[in-house]
Order: structure tokens, then sequence, then C-alpha cells
């Protein structure tokens, strides 16, 4: 495993036409036999230009408008992707609250605010996107485990937000859990009305006990959780996240006290 991978896996594509998505050489050749991708943190500007390009092709098919990621990773983000042989299949982007703020808050400052003053800390996941030739409940599964291990286990957040289309409301609340905060408005980033959605880390882990690393579960349990890593596999993975990136894990910026005032579906 390269220095700057956090973990491989191994998945079986799940094939789709008309998707939007196309195939490289190097997939269709490791159609053979089981195929590899890997998650790491896009650090390089190769690799936050790679993960941009994906963006904006997922966008782009469903309508939405986005701009490129920053060459340089903001204070308080980090984006993950997806690698397969090199070659991009998945991004996200995970976004801690500090001095910045949230991205959510633009549309929705008062329950930003609220949560905080609850105690929460909170955390977006954004800027989704699954090559749309490679879309895997697999590949979804990792790249939210490894980021929810980065914001849960690592960096103490317990709050998740996302913004999705109001037609995804549904599809995300099955699969990881997630309920609706507040109702649709227009976002302007993406040119498309968006819901605010909500999920507790504790149910995360909740489920990751219960299913995770036992993918046989999935022929009878809707939710991604049985394509995450077990609790074992979790330790290893928190510590190559601790060794690779010192700087997310030591949280070098002014995050808001905890009482003081985030494609398979290309809508977060």
């Amino acid at each position: 495993m390269s220095e700057d991978t956090i973990i491989g896996a191994a998945f079986e594509p799940e094939r789709r036409t008309g998707s939007g998505g196309q195939r490289s050489q190097s997939q269709d050749q490791a159609d053979a036999g089981e195929r590899l991708f890997k998650i790491r943190a896009a650090r390089t500007p190769g690799q936050r230009r790679s993960a941009s390009t994906l963006i904006n092709l997922r966008y782009a098919w469903r309508g939405y408008a986005t701009k490129p990621l920053p060459q340089d990773a903001p204070p308080g983000r980090i984006t993950l992707v997806a690698a397969e042989q090199e070659e991009t299949i998945g991004t996200m982007t995970v976004g801690f609250d500090g001095k910045d703020g949230l991205m959510v808050e633009e549309l929705f400052p008062g329950e930003v605010h609220s949560l905080r003053a609850e105690g929460h800390r909170v955390c977006e996941f954004t800027k989704l996107a699954i090559d749309g030739a490679s879309q895997s409940k697999r590949v979804l599964a990792t790249l939210f485990h490894v980021a929810y291990l980065y914001a849960y286990r690592v960096m103490g957040y317990d709050c998740l937000l996302i913004e999705v289309n109001p037609r995804h409301v549904n599809y995300y609340s099955r699969i990881l859990g997630f309920t609706v905060l507040a109702s649709s408005r227009m976002n302007l980033r993406v040119n498309a009305p968006a819901v605010l959605m909500c999920l507790d880390f504790a149910h995360t882990q909740e489920q990751i006990a219960r299913f995770g690393g036992q993918p046989q579960f999935s022929a009878t349990e809707r939710s991604l959780y049985p394509y995450s890593f077990s609790q074992e596999e979790e330790a290893g993975i928190v510590a190559r996240i601790r060794r690779g990136d010192h700087r997310m894990a030591q949280a070098h910026y002014t995050a808001w006290p905890a009482a003081e005032g985030a494609a398979m579906h290309a809508s977060m």
C-alpha cells in the first residue's frame, strides 16, 4: 500500500447503461478478475484537478452548476478520492466547522446555529461524485466510512449535515439514516433546490457495529452499512489517517467552541 493510501478495497461494479460515465481501457481489462480501488486524500494539484474533473462531469450530467476545487485545500477541509489504477472514480469533501463556518450556512444559517447552541460539533460532506461507469455501493460506502472516521473518530465531530436535491431525500434516509432538518431552498451554488439533512454519528457507529464487514447482509439490509468496514478494520484505518494527515488530525485551525454560534447523486 502506497504512503498516501488510506485504505484499499475490492468491488464488483454495478453495470448501468446511460449513466453518463465512460469506461477506460484499464477498467475493461480489470473486469476479467477482481477490481480494486484505493481511498486517499487529494493533496497534490494533480489529484485535486482529477477530482474536480469528475465533479464537473457528474454535476453537469445532472444539470447542476459547480466550481472547481481550489488548487490548495482550504483550512478545515479535506477532499477524499477513490482511485482505480490511478483513475479517479469517486470523491467527497469533508468540511469541519471553524472560523470560516460551513457551506451549508449560506442556505441554512439558523439550523446550523441551533445545532451549535445545543452543543454539537458540526461538519458537512460536500462535492460527492461517483463515476457513472464505476458506480458501486462499495465505493460510496468506503468513501463515506473513511470520511466518517476522519470527522468522528479523529476530529471529534458528532453531527453531519448534507444538502441534497429533494428527489434524493428518501435515498439518503434509507442508505445511511439521514433525517430532514430543513425543507427545500434554492441553492445558487449548484442552481438547484436543496434540502438540509442531518445524521447523528452515534447512529452511524451503531450501524457499523451491527452490519460492518458483513456484506452478506446486503441481501436483506437496504442500507450501505453491510458494505462498510468492520470495527476491527476501523482501528487500522484511523491509525493510518492520523499518521498520514497530521494537519487535519491535530486541527491546526480555530474551530467554533461547541456551544457557540455535506455523484451517485451529485447533490451533496
